[in-house]
């Protein structure tokens, strides 16, 4: 079965979901799916904190990797929504576990999330 773009759109609901879902539930209740807000777009996840500083989410499903893209997309809604961290959670296919998924972020992000302070 081909993927069409309500297919592949329902596929990064449902990821997004699981991600948000397993973020609430090992992490803090209060994590939610953000809704879409076109140019000024904050990630996909709210609520997600580190030290008392927003962490944006970027969660991605499709089969063909594009990293860099996904990075700096990441760091874009860091940027829209003033936080500290901008990560990209990305599926591992063949794993439908949550916390089996993938985690990308620059060194930059690494060394903020794990200080507390933006080098």
């Amino acid at each position: 079965m081909t993927r069409n773009r309500a297919s592949a759109k329902a596929a990064g609901t449902r990821f997004e979901s699981s991600v948000v879902g397993y973020l609430a539930e090992h992490v803090d209740d209060r994590i939610e799916r953000r809704r879409q807000s076109g140019a000024n777009d904050r990630g996909d996840v709210s609520g997600l904190r580190h030290m008392g500083a927003r962490v944006v989410v970027e969660a991605k499903n499709v089969s063909r990797l594009s990293l860099s893209a996904w990075v700096e997309e990441a760091d874009v809604e860091r940027r829209n929504d003033d936080a500290q961290v901008g990560l990209v959670v990305h599926k591992r296919h063949g794993r439908g576990d949550p916390g089996d998924q993938y985690v990308t972020l620059t060194l930059r992000d690494l060394v903020a999330l794990l200080t507390g302070g933006r080098p």
